[in-house]
């Protein structure tokens, strides 16, 4: 199966259900994020909800997928944005979490939130996937 650069802009992922109390769900969107910026494409994940704990410093680097994962969250999120993924925390979502004013991780490359990504859901050169 091909990738068509032509025909697509990029993969916008929104992660809702993926909070450090559910380490098991993890892995996954950063794995996607991973081969999808390695295969060239352009990656927006979106921290909304709880999932904006995981851009606390050193929060992600304690989380496992499972007892038998062998790289932590937080090197799974290192290396989707070592291929190219870009990382945005919802700003509202900050505050409901007590990390508005507080220092982020090196790997997120801004504020992005409701707004920001039903834009990219609404525009058909992009595809969504939501976690």
């Amino acid at each position: 199966m091909g990738f068509e650069k032509d025909s697509l802009s990029g993969v916008a992922m929104l992660l809702w259900a993926c909070e450090p109390e559910s380490a098991h769900r993890l892995a996954t969107p950063f794995l996607f994020a991973s081969a999808a910026a390695a295969m060239d494409m352009p990656v927006e994940v979106y921290f909304t909800a709880r999932s904006v704990l995981l851009l606390a410093p050193g929060r992600a680097d304690g989380l496992r997928a499972g007892a038998e994962a062998g790289r932590s969250i937080g090197e799974l999120m290192r290396e989707s944005v070592s291929h190219g993924a870009r990382f945005y925390a919802c700003t509202e979502a900050l505050r409901a979490q007590g990390l508005q004013g507080r220092p982020l991780i090196g790997e997120c490359s801004g504020h992005g939130g409701a707004v920001q990504f039903m834009a990219r859901a609404a525009d058909p050169a992009w595809r969504t996937l939501v976690f």
